[in-house]
């Protein structure tokens, strides 16, 4: 897929020194005795994919809902290139691109007359959104199945279409909730090459999914949301290095019944990351030769049939900070 957003020369140069296309500060949502949202704080920046990530009922929806005006915040201030939102939404909303995580598409109708409405709408005058109707499906390798009707599309080439209906008038900062939710690998692989050619474009991006590794492949910084709140965020490689340098231990064996709080010296020189039936999770608590780890291990009161060293992932982080994976 290439690129159809037009941005001046340079506009993706160095993400940190650029002021945020979207800051959020201490924002808040309540439904009722419900926390939906609390005190979450981040910022976007010109040319950078921001990941909001976290398991489904996280926050992630209704964060990106008060960002794109459709809820009212409890508390907390959004702004979009540097205006307040609640001082003038339609000027911030000229500036965005929505690509919720259910489709927003006319199934009766064709691609490309899906694609010109939602630029209609957007402001494009007729013959602007046709010119980049055509544009925009070439983008998105859909330009032999223009004039076929959404409903005969499979669910990648619909979440393709619903992607760049959000990016028809050329926004400033793309708000992805979920968008490679239900489709195969394949089709999940060509939307999140469309996403990482947006970075190039100098486009802020805020990316919600609960899968880590679009995170991992995608993101220059991520936050991690559970429970309405924001537990860490940082690069990939400053969240990993959150459980140290020792790296992940997964011991395999018969670990049903098990009871690791109650082994001598496993709490003061390991964190238990994860306990299941068949697996055990550490992290060393202090930089140790690995080997040394590797024979205290095998040493517990269970056997271990199998144990890997691995790299932290953002799931072991996200277990770190929550007590659970990012999928429960």
């Amino acid at each position: 897929m290439t690129s159809v957003l037009s941005t001046p020369p340079g506009a993706a140069g160095s993400i940190a020194a650029m002021s945020p296309l979207l800051q959020v500060d201490h924002l808040s949502k309540a439904y009722g005795p419900v926390r939906a949202v609390e005190d979450i704080s981040f910022a976007v920046r010109p040319g950078e994919i921001y990941g909001l990530l976290g398991p489904n009922g996280a926050g992630k929806t209704t964060t990106i809902s008060m960002i794109c005006g459709l809820l009212q915040p409890d508390g907390g201030r959004i702004a979009v290139a540097g205006q307040a939102l609640a001082a003038d939404p339609q000027a911030a909303k000229r500036l965005m691109g929505v690509v919720p995580q259910e489709l927003a598409l006319y199934e009766e109708l064709s691609a490309a007359e899906n694609l010109e409405f939602w630029g209609r709408l957007a402001g494009l005058d007729r013959r602007t959104a046709r010119a980049r109707t055509a544009e925009m499906l070439a983008a998105l390798t859909l330009s032999d199945r223009a004039k076929d009707p959404v409903k005969t599309f499979s669910g990648g080439m619909k979440r393709r279409v619903n992607l760049g209906c959000a990016l028809l008038h050329r926004p400033r900062l793309i708000l992805l909730d979920e968008p490679t939710v239900g489709i195969d690998p394949q089709a999940r692989l060509n939307i999140l090459e469309f996403v990482h050619g947006l970075r190039a474009d100098g486009v802020g991006v805020l990316y919600t999914t609960h899968y880590l590794e679009e995170a991992e492949a995608l993101c220059d910084r991520i936050g991690i949301v559970d429970h309405g709140r924001m537990h860490a965020e940082g690069t990939l490689r400053e969240l990993q290095d959150r459980l140290g340098d020792q790296g992940i231990f997964v011991l395999e064996g018969a670990w049903a019944g098990a009871q690791p709080d109650t082994w001598p010296g496993l709490r003061e020189h390991y964190r238990v990351l994860s306990h299941t039936d068949r697996q055990l999770v550490v992290a060393a608590l202090s930089e140790r030769d690995p080997a040394d780890c590797l024979r205290e291990l095998l040493a517990l009161p269970v056997r271990a049939e199998n144990v890997t060293l691995k790299r932290p992932s953002l799931n072991d982080v996200f277990l770190q900070l929550t007590g659970r994976n990012l999928r429960e």
